[in-house]
């Protein structure tokens, strides 16, 4: 898939089954990690996500992390738990930063990680704003089109190096990314060997040379067609990360 999405879609275009989970991570492994995790669900829609936003007992807040040349806007949810804990860095698709990609940093930072959700796509929205007000795929590919992958690369480069040095970390990290987060997460996973792991939701490949380069653990979950079912492949996801980042 090119990880171009109508930002009016629902997510109803990710599909998995579980006999690509199996394929993905053998039998075995997916009874053994999926069944513990049945809670862990994504909100399916966008008006799903705000509602699950607004009643999370946890907190979000807004950090600017600078990378030499500009401040990337990111949004940070921390896990009630105390202790220490990994974390994730959320790439979202096309949309850049809508209600429903804060909601999966919430919902990690229910399963016990740090969540860093940066803007990236902030600079090339309408009039600087908001990526969630592209009116079509062909005005969020048009934005897109203004970044480069170095310019993709410094910003997470530099949310990398800030979740590092937060207070009560692990010193272990991981990215999740969709679509267009996928491809980017991908090319970040190439250039970044101390990665603990990377999950890449429904994304074109990036060329085979920055693959090669890949050394992290890579669960890769290509669907597409059908209604359904990220939250049947999202546990798979979770255990995957836990077990990585450990």
């Amino acid at each position: 898939m090119s990880g171009i999405i109508p930002p009016t879609a629902s997510l109803e275009h990710i599909t998995m089954s579980r006999r690509i989970l199996a394929l993905a991570l053998g039998a075995a492994a997916v009874a053994a990690c999926v069944l513990p995790l049945v809670a862990a669900q994504l909100p399916a829609s966008d008006e799903a996500a705000k509602a699950a936003l607004d009643k999370s007992p946890r907190h979000g807040e807004w950090v600017g992390v600078f990378d030499g040349l500009q401040n990337t806007r990111t949004f940070i949810v921390h896990p009630q738990r105390g202790g220490r804990s990994p974390f994730v860095i959320v790439v979202s698709d096309n949309r850049g930063m809508s209600d429903w990609i804060r909601a999966v940093g919430d919902e990690l930072a229910q399963e016990g990680f740090t969540s860093l959700v940066p803007d990236l796509l902030s600079e090339a929205g309408p009039n600087g704003g908001n990526t969630g007000s592209f009116d079509s795929a062909e005005a969020a590919a048009r934005a897109i089109g203004n970044l480069t992958t170095a310019q993709v690369m410094k910003r997470l480069s530099a949310v990398w190096d800030y979740g590092m040095r937060l207070p009560g970390m692990t010193g272990k990290g991981a990215v999740v990314g969709f679509g267009w987060g996928g491809g980017q997460t991908l090319s970040f996973a190439a250039d970044r060997p101390a990665l603990g792991a990377a999950v890449v939701f429904y994304s074109a490949p990036p060329p085979t040379a920055a693959t090669a380069r890949i050394a992290a653990p890579i669960l890769g979950l290509y669907p597409g067609g059908d209604a359904a079912a990220i939250d049947e492949a999202w546990p798979t996801a979770i255990a995957f990360l836990k077990e990585r980042t450990k």
